[in-house]
């Protein structure tokens, strides 16, 4: 997936789910490096969102539970488009 937004929309989403995501998957998920994957998460966490990782041949990411979630402020547009990669993200 080379549209960074709308990877980072899929990551998102992939990271919401009840388990831990290894590197490998997730960069296989989107069609990317595990590299770029790394540097996602980074930006996720620069946007706030709490991306825990964890080491070894179990560990992997999640999102923290029970932690506060940054506010989405979007105007119609913005949230059309959103709407429209995260169906384009999930049709692959």
């Amino acid at each position: 997936m080379r549209d960074p937004s709308g990877r980072l929309l899929r990551l998102l989403s992939l990271l919401q789910t009840p388990r831990e995501w290894q590197g490998g998957e997730l960069a296989e998920r989107l069609g990317v490096t595990a590299r770029t994957v790394r540097r996602d998460i980074d930006r996720l966490r620069e946007l706030g969102y709490p991306v825990r990782a964890t080491r070894g041949g179990a560990g992997g990411y999640r999102l923290t539970a029970g932690a506060a979630m940054p506010p989405l402020l979007l105007d119609d547009d913005e949230a059309t488009a959103i709407a429209i990669g995260l169906r384009t993200a999930a049709a692959g």
